[in-house]
């Protein structure tokens, strides 16, 4: 079975046992975010070994387990830009990252504009969003804005 329809028709129990366990993997990821994880310590979670892991989560949710965990990372850290009061560094290392130029980039590609930009930009329409809906509207992806804000998915 192609890992691209994997999931896509009839599951078998034991697919359905790996699904579970890579929401297991997920959960851990959006709870501990700013715990320093790797993918081995996301993996054993899952009960499942790294480069099994690392397949499985991909085939599941379309990118790799880091790249998931830096996104959250970015959503986070967009979160706290736009509240304010805090550095750059003192979010980057809120987020769990431990590199400023490693964040930095990563939130530039994610996001098209630099941590310091974004935070410096206005972010009052916003404010009268309900938290919910603003996550959704500014979530980090690979699809971003020329303001930096993520695009919503086409509508087919």
């Amino acid at each position: 079975m192609a890992d691209e329809c994997r999931y896509g028709g009839n599951v078998t129990p034991k697919e359905l046992a790996d699904l579970a366990h890579l929401r297991r993997a997920r959960d851990l990821m959006d709870r501990e975010y700013a715990r320093p994880l790797d993918v081995a310590a996301i993996a054993a979670a899952a009960f499942m070994s790294t480069a099994h892991f690392s397949r499985q989560f991909r085939a599941a949710y379309g990118e790799t387990p880091h790249a998931y965990l830096m996104t959250r990372r970015i959503e986070r850290a967009k979160a706290l830009l736009r509240r304010g009061g805090m550095t750059v560094t003192e979010v980057c290392m809120a987020v769990g990252c431990t590199s400023l130029g490693s964040f930095s980039a990563r939130f530039t590609q994610l996001v098209g504009e630099t941590p310091s930009a974004y935070r410096a930009r206005d972010h009052s329409a916003l404010a009268a969003v309900p938290g919910c809906i603003a996550r959704d509207l500014t979530r980090p992806g690979r699809r971003s804005s020329r303001n930096g804000e993520a695009q919503p998915a086409p509508v087919p």
